[in-house]
């Protein structure tokens, strides 16, 4: 089960408060702005600034 449509439409980065989108590969959350990438672990994102890498 991947993460729903409307999940994904509320959730935003902890940090900078812009949106999120869901990696290509469904690994993780990516923030627009920041980069910070948030895991997706068995389909619940992992929404913890500790727990987030930064991506280019």
């Amino acid at each position: 089960m991947a993460i729903s449509k409307d999940l994904l439409d509320i959730l935003v980065c902890p940090v900078c408060k812009e949106t999120v989108e869901l990696k290509p590969d469904q690994s993780g959350l990516k923030c627009v702005a920041c980069h910070r990438v948030y895991p997706v672990r068995d389909d619940i994102p992992v929404m913890l600034v500790d727990e987030a890498k930064i991506e280019e």
